[in-house]
């Protein structure tokens, strides 16, 4: 057994509640991705008093029980600074911090106004009080941060793990990272594949869409949004209109509740339908989308009994390597701020297309199946300040690329 892996954002989080407090600390990410094993290192790093709940997983929690557990900390504060006053001459002010952590804060209800007015009171009243809170998927964003916490929060993004954190917590190779992915919950796992798929479909597929997105999200056709989900995943790399999806899916509706229903697996960290690159914005959202898992081992977890051969058939490993190359950009576009886009005119194709200002890259991925690079070098031809990227290539290795290795602009 490998000693306990330690993710970078611990060393960040306990930099920054060492700080004077300006902000909250706010850590989003789709569920068992580790976020409240991260807090548990950090609170086992740090000698202030530390206020820790987590609201529950079954039920929504009322307004009153956030504020109660605020009052908490408060309390533990003035404990605190009677205490020190005791052994210590120095004034109020210079007395250390106590940190309140809040894990899975969506499942409170409308929980970002009373956070505000919590934090606020604290500020006027000069209590020093620093504040973490999680949340599972980026819906967490949209349905509180901007809307009433605008410039009290810095954000912090607890996704699927990369290959560099796998290899060294649990030893993973390249073709071990592509079939299992990135969560480390199922790593224990791994020899026994049928109780790894069971884990990643009991454990963390089914509550993802159970209750990061049907439960806090007005969908009418839960059915239609977990088909989408099963059917989506197993098409990962690939083109897929949203015609032929409709033709697919019982009681389906239309095009737009498919989009949708998309846009919020996106957010909670488990499928995008990337767009046709296009510099008219109207194309753009018309276009079909190309449908890339956030984690690979969700593509596996969905394939069927087919799942034994992604890595050994090219054009099933092939589609499974550029959902980890999809996976990887979608991840550094959240952190970094530029989109990720396909293209296709006519045969020319290329896999995927990141802008970010006037700067281009198009990427084409060599995986297994049998490729040119024409589509490459037609849209490098029509589109000014364009770079290209071969992946799988000497030059450009896959295991470079995924470890960041390779310079994206």
């Amino acid at each position: 057994m490998l000693p306990e892996y330690e993710r970078a954002l611990v060393a960040v989080l306990k930099q920054r509640v060492a700080e004077p407090r300006r902000y909250m600390q706010v850590v989003v990410g789709p569920r068992q991705t580790g976020k409240t094993t991260i807090l548990r290192q950090l609170v086992a790093k740090l000698d202030t008093p530390v206020h820790f709940v987590r609201a529950s997983q079954d039920i929504v929690q009322s307004q009153d029980w956030l504020r109660r557990e605020w009052e908490e900390a408060r309390r533990l504060l003035r404990k605190t600074a009677t205490l020190f006053k005791e052994e210590d001459s120095r004034t109020e002010k210079q007395l250390p911090s106590v940190l309140l952590i809040i894990d899975e804060i969506q499942m409170v209800s409308q929980w970002s106004s009373v956070v505000k007015a919590l934090w606020d009171e604290d500020t006027d009243a000069d209590r020093n009080i620093q504040v973490i809170i999680t949340g599972s998927s980026s819906l967490l964003l949209t349905k509180g941060l901007h809307e009433a916490l605008t410039g009290r929060f810095e954000l912090h993004f607890c996704e699927q793990w990369d290959i560099t954190e796998c290899e060294a917590a649990f030893g993973y190779s390249l073709d071990e990272y592509l079939f299992f992915g990135g969560y480390p919950g199922s790593a224990p796992l791994i020899d026994n594949k049928q109780r790894w798929l069971e884990y990643v479909q009991n454990s963390i597929i089914a509550p993802s869409i159970a209750k990061d997105v049907i439960a806090l999200q007005n969908i009418h056709k839960p059915a239609v949004m977990q088909a989408l989900f099963t059917l989506g995943a197993a098409y990962s790399g690939k083109e897929v209109s949203y015609r032929k999806l409709l033709g697919q899916l019982d009681d389906a509706g239309n095009a737009t509740t498919i989009a949708g229903y998309l846009d919020l697996l996106s957010k909670a960290g488990l499928m995008s339908g990337l767009q046709k690159y296009s510099k008219q914005l109207l194309k753009i959202r018309a276009s079909s989308p190309r449908l890339i898992v956030h984690d690979t081992s969700l593509m596996v977890a969905s394939y069927g009994q087919y799942r034994d051969f992604l890595l050994t058939d090219p054009e099933r490993r092939g589609h499974l390597v550029e959902s980890a190359v999809g996976a990887y950009l979608i991840k550094r576009a959240k952190r970094e701020g530029f989109e990720v886009f396909w293209w296709r005119d006519g045969a020319a194709e290329v896999d995927f297309v990141i802008q970010s200002g006037r700067d281009c890259t198009a990427i084409e991925v060599k995986s297994g199946r049998i490729k040119d690079r024409r589509g490459l070098d037609t849209f490098v031809a029509r589109h000014a300040c364009t770079h290209s990227l071969i992946i799988g290539t000497n030059n450009t290795s896959l295991d470079a690329f995924l470890r960041g290795e390779v310079s994206l602009f």
